[in-house]
């Protein structure tokens, strides 16, 4: 391991300027005119995970963007096997005019890379690729066996690796996965994050006449589909923000005691949080604290509404159609599938007869909990407590990534959730940003939680 961890130190600025090109590549999985870009994006980091000495490394072609697999497996018949998955696809970068710098330029700037996908998920994927390959560059070998599972449809979906899982169990077959794309608490206090909400992602259609009318000829004969629409998204929630679909809080899992208290230890600066979020006051559940109202409590929000004149001026219609994204986040125990099911049947018996209702589940994720006391997180905590100082917090997060509880269904694996970026990290914003002293920690990081596993699972 010392010769690993003396060789990711020599080639610190190599490392940095193979991910300067990696984040150059606009690989932007949503936009159709970035095809090209994605297919660049898979082929590029095959290449690195080749040079990092990984083997039968290969590119998977589905309906979508291609999946990057690449294993190294001489271990031993002892050794266990670690799954690391990330994502290759990132955000799109607009509004452009917020940029400080080009998105796709990535620059270094007060000890940060500002880039698109720089935090989200290219710097914390490639973590692990450049700590195999100081391992396999020096010593020739791992204390464990290791697969990576790359995907480029995370920010659309994931709609190709969730049918890539369970048809490829055996080739995905792990002992624990390994997942980088959470955030630490601060640039020197790491967090486990050890749950994650799902969610239900849906599109809720609203037709009323044939076309636009003139509202002042039609108006108060003919139901406004958006004034329909407004309606009944009033009906979704109360104004303390709890969600009034029949039957949605049947499952959720109690927040015992022990797990409150749990939450209430993560350092949190509620005031410096609502500062960040440029936000007037904190909103929500009055029997939750604001910790668990964002990690432990599941939501339903508008996204946006589309429908009428919006350009300048006036123009006094009554629109044909009335279009919004909604979506909730889900946490243990909810099935998504029952929460969708519950949701339209809901919306289409509060909609009046007066106008057409369409609603279209676009996804569906599973929440997810892991275990606290398991090899695999017991190494994580040791690797973090060694490189940064500190014993990680344990922490649950409100945000979904799909694959945690696709592993867990498919695979009935357990996933580490061992994130290196920063809570201000802008992903998904204009200016994202990766804190740099965590992408080289990130990277011994790796090489000890290895070593650790390793050791720690041959007793």
């Amino acid at each position: 391991m010392e010769n690993a961890l003396q060789f990711a130190l020599q080639n610190r600025e190599g490392h940095l300027a193979e991910l300067l090109d990696f984040l150059a590549i606009p690989s932007i999985s949503t936009q159709p005119q970035h095809r090209s870009d994605m297919v660049e994006a898979a082929q590029w980091l095959a290449e690195k995970m080749v040079d990092a000495c990984l083997e039968n490394v290969q590119l998977f072609d589905n309906d979508g963007h291609p999946l990057v697999y690449g294993d190294w497996l001489h271990s031993g018949p002892d050794a266990p096997t670690v799954l690391i998955y990330g994502h290759y696809d990132v955000q799109p970068a607009e509004p452009f005019d917020l940029w400080e710098t080009p998105p796709f330029e990535p620059v270094l700037r007060d000890n940060y890379i500002y880039a698109r996908g720089s935090s989200d998920d290219k710097g914390q994927v490639y973590v692990h690729v450049k700590a195999v390959a100081s391992y396999l560059k020096t010593a020739g070998t791992l204390p464990v066996n290791v697969k990576f599972i790359v995907e480029g449809e995370e920010e659309s979906g994931g709609h190709s690796l969730a049918a890539f899982i369970p048809e490829n169990q055996e080739l995905l077959a792990a002992d624990v996965a390994l997942v980088s794309d959470t955030a630490m608490i601060g640039r020197d206090l790491p967090a486990i994050v050890y749950g994650l909400r799902g969610s239900v992602y849906t599109f809720l259609d609203v037709t009323g006449p044939s076309r636009d009318l003139h509202s002042g000829s039609y108006g108060g004969g003919i139901n406004n589909p958006l004034n329909a629409l407004a309606h009944i998204i009033a009906k979704l929630k109360d104004e303390q923000g709890r969600v009034l679909i029949p039957g949605f809080y049947d499952k959720v899992r109690p927040l015992l005691p022990e797990e409150r208290e749990l939450l209430a230890a993560k350092p949190f600066d509620q005031d410096a949080w609502l500062k960040e979020a440029g936000s007037p006051e904190i909103w929500g559940e009055p029997d939750f604290t604001l910790v668990e109202r964002l990690a432990a409590r599941p939501t339903l929000d508008v996204n946006g509404i589309i429908g009428g004149y919006t350009g300048p001026g006036r123009k006094t219609v009554l629109p044909a159609k009335g279009h919004a994204k909604i979506s909730m986040r889900l946490v243990p125990d909810q099935d998504p599938r029952e929460i969708a099911a519950q949701y339209e049947a809901y919306v289409k018996s509060i909609a009046p007869p007066s106008v057409k209702v369409d609603v279209t589940i676009a996804s569906a994720n599973a929440p997810s909990i892991s275990e606290l006391h398991t090899p695999a997180m017991e190494a994580a905590a040791v690797a973090y407590n060694v490189v940064f100082g500190r014993k990680p917090i344990l922490a649950r997060e409100g945000g979904t990534i799909p694959v945690v509880g696709q592993l867990q269904s498919f695979l009935g694996r357990e996933t580490v959730l061992m994130g290196f970026g920063l809570p201000d990290d802008r992903i998904h914003s204009p200016n994202e940003r990766f804190y740099l002293p965590n992408f080289y920690r990130g990277i011994e990081t790796s090489i000890h939680f290895l070593d650790e596993y390793g050791r720690r699972s041959r007793v």
